[in-house]
């Protein structure tokens, strides 16, 4: 869809690691760099950035490609998407083809474009007397000045079922885009738009580009449901985006504060804790937690006090804390939220009272497992004791586990030694388990079940591994694909077993046919997840040392020797289906 050599420029003028180190920490390991995965939660560094071939690949959960794939995949976009992305960042013009936008759907500038009048409609009508004085009064009964609702962009949308529908519908955009972008919908009974937001005030959310990508809305009464937030759309994934992060990233460097909604965050801000943000109607994802995770290494999660937010609380402890932060959690006195402590007591009150009073991920659990139980009665202590070697077992470093054990005997009377015995037993437990786990997902991988990128790969395993070899040779050497192309090795889609490993084929050749073939072009044919399986097709077979002529032939031999043994009759199933009628006829 884009021309080859338009790629090519794309690429050399966007090197992987400088584009990779904008989102993850990277440290040189040998003549690669490596980092934490930033699409699976870790500890240790799988993802190694390969900077000789312009690659990465996870060795944890299999993602990998090039600097195109990895754009798709840490901003969800489509392939036409990440090259425009790729290009504004390096200055490089793509020629206009309405063909090609056609085909990749809708125009992510003029969705941007469409938020942002959206957004403009909204504060218009907050500050028309008419329409929106009462959301103006609400506001300030709230405690917000007009600076802190300039800031935030905040808005009203009109008790009216179709004023920004006509609206945005004057200023040209289409029914399909403003349905695509959450901003009105069909009705089912009539066939006709109707406005998503009315009565709201209106919470722009904004990313970290400074675009405008959806919207929350919340109701002035008592009414339900109290917010209303964008679904997801062509330019917004809930699950991907922080409320007030654009603002937050440059003032978090020390911590963030993790809230749960809207007023909190903006009343935090307001006072002068710009470190704040809050999820966007959901709980926390755990790609919310990997962006925290490069923004800061500190996360104060500030909930309400109720039953509702402290099981939360716990839920986000585990998220954050799976991604490396350091996870604390406020402890709001007399006040259900920031917002309203803050008004009673003063910003100064929040920082020295809650904010250095902060507990930790154990402290918090202890005391909230101390909190269900009686101590007092021997039963009940004897729960608690259990639950607290329980959690003192998950944790890694033994010397942080001997200052829990300190903990939890002072609290419970119980002798240290009696505790500690109690964990290394779950200790012992939890390591043999692992081991068999570990064993049977090893078992459960080689024979290809669970694959969800090459579902055919176990039905006959000999013949995915040789294809996979062909297909590794074919994307590392150019002399492969020639012997293909010029037609002296015979090699073609028949030849191969999954229907995986025949696109692959018939892609890679049909690229290679057009000029200089580069693996990265396959991404207009592929998802990120089959970028990855394609990665470590070419890694397996660039870490052996024989990959000629007579390896690759040997391999085409092997593949075609395979895929004619499985479409034969004496096939695997057929073998094992005349076994069993032979025992049940004796």
């Amino acid at each position: 869809m884009i021309d080859s050599q338009v790629i090519e420029e794309i690429k050399s003028r966007n090197d992987i690691v400088d584009v990779i180190s904008s989102y993850v920490v990277l440290k040189r390991a040998g003549s690669n760099m490596q980092g934490l995965c930033p699409f699976h939660s870790e500890k240790s560094p799988s993802f190694t950035v390969f900077t000789g071939t312009q690659g990465y690949y996870c060795f944890g959960c299999g993602a990998g490609g090039d600097v195109i794939t990895f754009v798709r995949q840490v901003e969800n976009l489509d392939y036409v998407s990440s090259l425009e992305f790729l290009a504004k960042r390096a200055g490089v013009t793509i020629p206009e083809d309405k063909g090609r936008r056609e085909k990749s759907g809708f125009d992510r500038n003029r969705m941007f474009e469409m938020n942002r009048d959206a957004a403009r409609f909204f504060r218009e009508s907050l500050f028309n007397e008419q329409i929106g004085g009462e959301a103006l009064s609400y506001l300030k009964r709230r405690g917000l000045d007009a600076a802190t609702v300039k800031r935030f962009g905040i808005g009203y949308s009109p008790n009216d079922f179709s004023a920004l529908t006509k609206h945005m519908r004057a200023l040209g955009y289409s029914e399909e885009e403003l349905i695509a972008g959450f901003l009105c919908g069909r009705s089912q009974k009539y066939g006709t738009l109707f406005d998503y937001f009315r009565n709201r005030v209106m919470f722009p959310i904004i990313d970290v580009s400074g675009n405008v990508i959806a919207f929350g809305g919340r109701v002035m009464d008592d009414s339900q449901p109290k917010y209303l937030n964008s679904s997801d759309t062509p330019v917004f994934k809930k699950s991907r985006n922080l409320f007030a992060l654009n603002f937050a990233r440059v003032a978090c460097s020390e911590e963030l504060i993790l809230c749960e909604g809207y007023m909190d965050v903006i009343a935090l801000h307001a006072a002068g804790f710009t470190n704040a943000v809050a999820t966007l109607g959901t709980a926390i994802t755990p790609e919310q937690a990997r962006i925290m995770s490069r923004y800061t290494k500190k996360v104060l999660i500030s909930y309400d006090s109720d039953a509702a937010g402290q099981k939360a609380a716990n839920r986000a402890i585990g998220i954050l804390g799976e991604v490396g932060l350091d996870v604390r959690v406020l402890k709001i006195k007399d006040a259900k939220d920031p917002d309203e402590y803050i008004k009673k007591f003063g910003a100064d009150s929040f920082s020295n009272d809650i904010l250095a009073a902060s507990r930790g991920k154990f402290e918090y659990n202890m005391d909230s497992v101390l909190a269900r139980h009686n101590i007092l009665i021997p039963d009940e202590k004897i729960k608690a004791c259990n639950e607290l070697c329980a959690m003192i077992s998950d944790i890694y470093s033994s010397a942080e586990r001997e200052v829990y054990i300190s903990a939890v005997s002072d609290k419970l009377g119980i002798p240290k030694d009696s505790i500690r015995a109690d964990i290394n037993r779950i200790l012992k437990k939890k390591k043999n388990d692992f081991k068999k786990q570990e064993s049977q997902k090893i078992i459960r991988q080689s024979a290809g079940f669970g694959d969800r990128v090459n579902p055919d790969y176990a039905k006959n395993i000999a013949a995915a591994k040789a294809e996979e070899s062909v297909l590794g040779m074919l994307l590392l050497y150019p002399e492969h694909r020639k012997s293909v192309l010029e037609g002296k090795c015979e090699l073609n889609e028949k030849d191969f077993f999954t229907e995986f490993g025949k696109r692959v084929f018939t892609s890679l050749i049909a690229t290679a046919q057009n000029g200089n073939f580069e693996t990265g072009l396959l991404g207009e044919f592929f998802t990120p997840e089959e970028q990855g399986r394609i990665m470590r097709m070419q890694l397996s077979r660039s870490q052996l040392s024989d990959n000629g002529a007579d390896a690759f032939n040997e391999s085409i031999r092997a593949l075609k020797r395979e895929t004619a043994f499985s479409d034969s009759e004496d096939s695997v199933d057929n073998i094992l289906d005349i076994i069993k009628n032979k025992r049940n006829n004796t």
